[in-house]
């Protein structure tokens, strides 16, 4: 199903590769040549249209908003223990029936954190802006051109915010971890599932509003959509709302470990009921609002959100299934043509640092984010990544919307991948 669609969608965006589009071809997703006769709309189009319609900026910016009350939500604090509670009792709400994930986390000795989320952000300090035409990034990237600053700030006397700063005091202690998911399950194929996570975990003393607020507010969204009483899905969809992604991605390996051997096992036997559906493929979000160009000489970032920005959508080409998980970022590229109002998407081949990665040689995996994340992240081009100014107020509503339009790619692409009909 997954090869013979992707194969039609790659086939048409290599057709049109570099075509630009009319205000009324992209609002309407239309590829058809000027003077040609108009093409009846398509019914599965339309019913998409109809569930993107559903999302909306004010909606997406009070999950944000509602997620930040958490502060920076550091695994292993009462914050990030009442953040998990908030978003299960909000996936509750939709009629998403929910699940934990429980595991232990013990923090790795020093010199192990890179390794164990391959190719780590590290604990701290950062480096300063640097001058250099070419040099080597993270996931196999190459950084061009002049690289801004980038770290994890550790140091509680840089958040002027005196309340904000008493919020995330607490330091993360060892110990019990728990992370929530829930299920719309399918009507047809009950015991099959696509992966559509995020990380709800932040660092850096601020509000985690970006990262990960603004992708786990996508997955939150998806699920209030989809688990309308009207939408009905031919396969299932789990939304996972990653724990621990800072320290390594042990939430997601945790889960790994956990369920990969459970796939597609009916339990009770001739129940119909599929704990853990076959995994046919996972859509990762990361930071998903703050694409303003690459530092100036100086090393700063235009304070203004950039015309050109766009949804960086990334497989990882050392990965077992590269050339499925290629097919699957086209699909998601083509969905975003059909159904984006605002920003455009750009694949690319170098997936990394994210809660994609333990599923990679598994199952075909992407990631969505605001920018390339070894490339572009990793050069400095959010300035507010795992630093205090990572707060509600420091985005505009051109940033936010940024945010919407990974939401409502990933909606379409999710929709046809899953079989989605609308009840009447």
């Amino acid at each position: 199903m997954l090869k013979s669609r992707i194969g039609l969608v790659t086939a048409l965006i290599l057709a049109s590769a570099g075509a630009p589009r009319s205000d009324a071809q992209q609002a309407s997703g239309a590829q058809q040549a000027p003077g040609a006769p108009a093409r009846p709309p398509d019914p599965g189009d339309e019913m998409v249209r109809t569930l993107i319609g559903r999302l909306d900026l004010e909606k997406y910016k009070a999950m944000i908003k509602g997620l930040t009350q958490f502060g920076d939500r550091r695994q292993g604090t009462e914050r990030n223990r009442k953040a998990v509670d908030w978003i299960e009792a909000q996936l509750k709400s939709y009629g998403c029936p929910t699940e934990r994930i429980k595991y232990d986390f013990v923090t790795p000795q020093r010199g192990n954190t890179a390794a164990g989320r391959g190719g780590g952000r590290g604990a701290g300090g950062g480096r300063g802006a640097a001058q250099g035409n070419k040099r080597p990034g993270q996931g196999g990237s190459t950084i061009f051109g002049t690289a801004g600053r980038t770290g994890v700030n550790n140091d509680p006397n840089l958040q002027p915010d005196e309340k904000l700063r008493a919020l995330n005091s607490q330091p993360a202690t060892d110990g019990p971890r728990e992370q929530v998911h829930c299920t719309k399950v399918g009507s047809k194929s009950p015991g099959e599932m696509y992966i559509i996570g995020a990380h709800m975990d932040g660092i850096g003393w601020g509000e985690a509003a970006n990262d990960d607020g603004s992708g786990t507010a996508i997955v939150m969204e998806l699920a209030r959509i989809f688990g309308n009483a009207d939408v009905q899905t031919d396969r299932s969809i789990r939304f996972v709302l990653w724990n621990n992604e800072e320290t390594g991605l042990n939430g997601a390996r945790a889960y790994v470990a956990q369920r990969q051997a459970l796939q597609g096992k009916e339990d009770p036997a001739g129940s119909g009921k599929y704990p853990e559906p076959k995994w046919l493929g996972l859509i990762q979000h990361d930071m998903m609002m703050f694409d303003h160009g690459m530092p100036g000489p100086d090393g700063k970032v235009s304070p203004e959100q950039r015309r050109e920005a766009d949804v960086n959508i990334e497989f990882q080409t050392s990965s077992k299934l590269t050339a499925e998980s290629q097919k699957l970022a086209w699909l998601v590229k083509a969905a975003n043509e059909k159904y984006a109002t605002d920003y455009p998407a750009a694949v690319g081949p170098h997936m990394t640092n994210t809660d994609s990665t333990p599923f990679m040689d598994i199952i075909p995996s992407i990631s969505l984010r605001e920018n390339e994340r070894g490339a572009q992240i990793g050069g400095g081009w959010d300035p507010h990544w795992h630093q205090p100014t990572d707060v509600y107020a420091t985005f505009s509503d051109a940033d936010f919307r940024l945010g919407l339009n990974a939401a409502q790619t990933t909606l379409g692409a999710v929709a046809e991948l899953v079989g989605t009909t609308l009840k009447k």
